[in-house]
Parts: C-alpha cells; sequence; structure tokens
C-alpha cells in the first residue's frame, strides 16, 4: 500500500507490514529512501517513484535506520542501479550478512506464545523475508554529526540494534524511528506505541532508554518501521512505548 504525504514531503510504502518512506527533496524531483522493506516492496516503491515522477537514478540514496534484513530488501537492487546504501557502522556487518545477528530472546517460541504474530510473520516470509541479499559495499556513517542525505538529522537510538537511528526532520514535523518505537510488533501482533520484542532487539534496556532521545525530537508525526502513522507527537509516543515495555 502508497500513501502520499503522511507528512510534508514524506510518503509511505507499506507491505507485509513493514514499511518504507520516500523523502522528497524540496524540488519534488529527487529524494531519498528510508530503509528498504522487504524484497517484495520493490513493485510498490518502483510505483511510488513513477506516480512522483522519479525513477532509481532520483534517488540520491537510500538511508537506513538499521541493516535487518526487513529494512534491507531493495537496497541491493538499488546498489546495482548505482544508489548508495547509508548504514551506521554499528549495524554495517549486518548489512554485509542481514541473517547473523543476535537477539534478546530466541524467536522460535514467540509464535506460539503470541498467536498474533502469525499472520505478519508468514506475510513477511512470503515478501521474501528469507531471501533478503546483503550489501557489497554500504556507506558506513560514523556518528550523529555526519551530513546526511536529504537532509536527515541523525538521532542515536541504539539498542533494537547496535547501530539503530531515527532520522528527524524538524523542519517538516516527523521523526522515522524504524524499529525503534513501533506501532505494530511483528513478533507479538500487538499494536500501539512500543518497542519490538525482544524476539528482534538485542538489548530491550538500551532500547527503552533511547525512547528519550525520540522524545525529545519533539515531532508532531512518528513514522515507525512497522504500523501505522502516529499523529499524537513523539514525546506522547515514546511515554505510551515505555509503558507497554517490550515482550
Amino acid at each position: 500500500m502508497i500513501t502520499l504525504d503522511v507528512a510534508p514531503g514524506v510518503h509511505r510504502v507499506e507491505h507485509a507490514s513493514t514499511c518504507c518512506y520516500l523523502v522528497e527533496d524540496d524540488t519534488h524531483r529527487g529524494g531519498v529512501l528510508v530503509d528498504g522493506g522487504l524484497p517484495g516492496c520493490r513493485p510498490l516503491v518502483e510505483q511510488l517513484l513513477w506516480q512522483r515522477r522519479m525513477s532509481w537514478e532520483s534517488l540520491e540514496a537510500v538511508v537506513l535506520t538499521h541493516a535487518h534484513f526487513d529494512h534491507l530488501g531493495v537496497c541491493a537492487a538499488a546498489e546495482r542501479r548505482g544508489v548508495h546504501t547509508w548504514v551506521h557502522t554499528g549495524d554495517g556487518p549486518i548489512a554485509q550478512r542481514p541473517y547473523r545477528y543476535r537477539p534478546g530472546r530466541p524467536r522460535l517460541l514467540y509464535p506460539v506464545l503470541h498467536p498474533g504474530s502469525w499472520r505478519h510473520l508468514a506475510a513477511m516470509v512470503r515478501a521474501g523475508a528469507l531471501n533478503v541479499e546483503g550489501l557489497d559495499s554500504p556507506v558506513l556513517v560514523q556518528d550523529e554529526h555526519t551530513l546526511l542525505p536529504g537532509g536527515l538529522c541523525a538521532v542515536p537510538t541504539p539498542g533494537h540494534t547496535d547501530g539503530h537511528v531515527a532520522f528527524h526532520l524538524p523542519d517538516r514535523g516527523v521523526v522515522l524511528t524504524g524499529d525503534a518505537l513501533v506501532t505494530l510488533d511483528p513478533y507479538t501482533g500487538r499494536r500501539g506505541p512500543r518497542v519490538v520484542a525482544r524476539a528482534g532487539t538485542r538489548d530491550r534496556d538500551r532500547a527503552l532508554a533511547s525512547l528519550d532521545a525520540i522524545a525529545e525530537t519533539d515531532a508532531d508525526v512518528v513514522l515507525p518501521g512497522h504500523g501505522e502513522p502516529f499523529v499524537d507527537g513523539a514525546r506522547a509516543a515514546a511515554s505510551m512505548a515505555r509503558i507497554a515495555g517490550a515482550a
């Protein structure tokens, strides 16, 4: 599903319970893709680019909140079209080998304990979750002071992964939170602002602590990596996520 203008000049692609976002530049002739979804997202991304009178070549970069397989899906294809993927150095090894990471808890029992997760996880598998290509040469970002494509302001939010970052666009009143704060947890099926379950999160305590950084953006709209946009502000979203905790 494509949703235009979830924030000014920001367009959402959702497929298999996973989201990525096209952030247009001021000319509306180019921009950046924030996160790469799953391989099955590619037709929708290309449809969105066509709707906005763009192509892969119009993109300055793909910029990742983190390098888990469900955010890396179109990146190898983009790389072959000359569009580089930027990722924090803490997630560089995962970007190259997206299935080599250790979550806080084993994943196998979660579908049994949380039957509401089944349809989301099954949709992700159908969308290519087991066949995501790693990247040969991602552009590694060292810290939040690096000038990023698209005017994105990096907000360090480690915990879900070691190198997780959110992206703040102050002039548009929006923060793109990746999996540091979601409104749907695919591992439990639960909705509402929260951090992802320990089946997908490396360090729960750091993830919960990183909610402070999201709140401090004071953004009006939160655009998560999974689930619907949250329009009641970053502070409210972070507060609700703290209360929800991590499964």
